[in-house]
């Protein structure tokens, strides 16, 4: 369903089990990230009214679940760690290039975003099945349908504003792109490393 080309080395859930608290913090930032993104895409692109609906309606959802993630952090008596760089991140937005039309940086966007909650989505679901705590997979189930969500109204919203076919063939080239970048990316304690 979510089309990711290489599925999530299943030694990372053994690397998230024995830093959990690193994990949980990543996983906060990687929440509050979310949010931003929503926002900046409003400040940008005001224009597009039923996006501006759905990212009003996602950054409220997106800081719910860093509540919901510093919560837990604060429950196994621990503290918000720092943020640190996302690697993963940061090579998958070098994958367009910079520039073009509104509505070329606009799809360039939304496709990142889609990929980012699609994987997201599939970490979420290993977590879900995978983790020791039952608690921990319950509630990574809950976050899983979550980023399914969000990652398929990403994705229509691409296609929405962009010319379909091409937007699919970029959408086709991002999942090939980001399958080499998680086969070179080492097994990290991070939610996308």
């Amino acid at each position: 369903m979510l089309g990711l080309k290489l599925p999530t080395d299943p030694r990372w859930v053994n690397i998230v089990e024995m830093n959990i608290d690193d994990i949980l913090s990543d996983h906060a930032f990687c929440e509050q990230k979310a949010a931003s993104t929503a926002i900046s895409l409003i400040v940008s692109f005001p224009e597009y009214t039923e996006l501006v609906q759905e990212m009003i309606a996602l950054v409220k959802e997106e800081i719910s679940h860093f509540k919901l993630v510093h919560d837990k952090i604060i429950a196994r008596g621990n503290a918000l760690g720092y943020d640190r760089k996302d690697e993963y991140v940061n090579k998958l937005l070098k994958f367009f290039p910079k520039g073009g039309s509104r509505t070329t940086q606009l799809v360039h966007r939304l496709l990142y975003a889609a990929l980012i909650e699609a994987r997201s989505c599939e970490r979420f679901r290993l977590l879900s099945q995978e983790l020791k705590d039952p608690e921990l997979r319950l509630f990574y189930h809950n976050l899983m349908v979550s980023e399914a969500n969000h990652y398929t109204m990403f994705l229509g919203f691409a296609r929405k504003y962009g010319d379909e076919d091409e937007v699919n063939a970029k959408w086709q080239n991002l999942l090939e792109f980001e399958a080499d970048i998680m086969k070179n990316l080492s097994v990290q304690q991070s939610i996308h490393g």
